[in-house]
């Protein structure tokens, strides 16, 4: 998915997208390792158009997924929907490492192209990544499974005990001195 420069010229550039995993390596991987499943393509509006020196990129994209709750392992059905602003510049000498400059705002929403087009896939990949959860919950109030048993807390509750014990000095808890 790539915007040609020479086509943005006094009007926006706005692209429809709709494609399937398989174009973004990042997600594939994360589907691959089992971090989440997708269960449809990644759609999106995107808004391009040229700034004085820079190209902003907008646009909103979502995909529909599945994850396995953290806390008592059910999977369920989630939606990431996020918005971004992108600003690319021009590839120019970067400066040096031992260079202190100070980055903005700006800077920090900004890359780079190179040649007469952006290709847009990298920065859809990578916020559509930021969105998916690290540990990702079934809901706010999921009790888990119990430490002991095994049993989903939500569903049923256990027989054991619901003493809270420290674990810090478990094995100390039979230690006898003899003198």
């Amino acid at each position: 998915m790539k915007v040609i420069i020479d086509h943005i010229q006094n009007k926006p550039v706005v692209l429809h997208i709709e494609e399937p995993l398989e174009t973004f390596p990042v997600l594939s991987a994360m589907q691959q390792d089992k971090v989440c499943a997708f269960t449809g393509p990644i759609r999106g509006d995107i808004t391009a158009e040229r700034e004085y020196d820079h190209v902003r990129v907008a646009g909103r994209v979502s995909v529909p997924l599945s994850l396995s709750c953290s806390r008592c392992l059910v999977d369920y059905d989630s939606f990431v929907d996020v918005n971004f602003t992108v600003i690319f510049r021009k590839d120019a000498a970067t400066p040096s490492v031992e260079d202190e400059i100070e980055l903005g705002e700006e800077d920090l929403l900004s890359s780079v192209y190179q040649g007469d087009e952006i290709d847009l896939t990298h920065e859809i990949q990578e916020q559509i990544a930021m969105e998916i959860p690290l540990k990702p919950l079934c809901s706010d109030l999921c009790k888990g499974l119990c430490h002991t048993c095994g049993t989903d807390l939500n569903v049923s509750q256990c027989t054991c005990s619901n003493e809270k014990t420290s674990l810090a000095f478990s094995a100390l808890k039979n230690f006898k001195v003899s003198r």
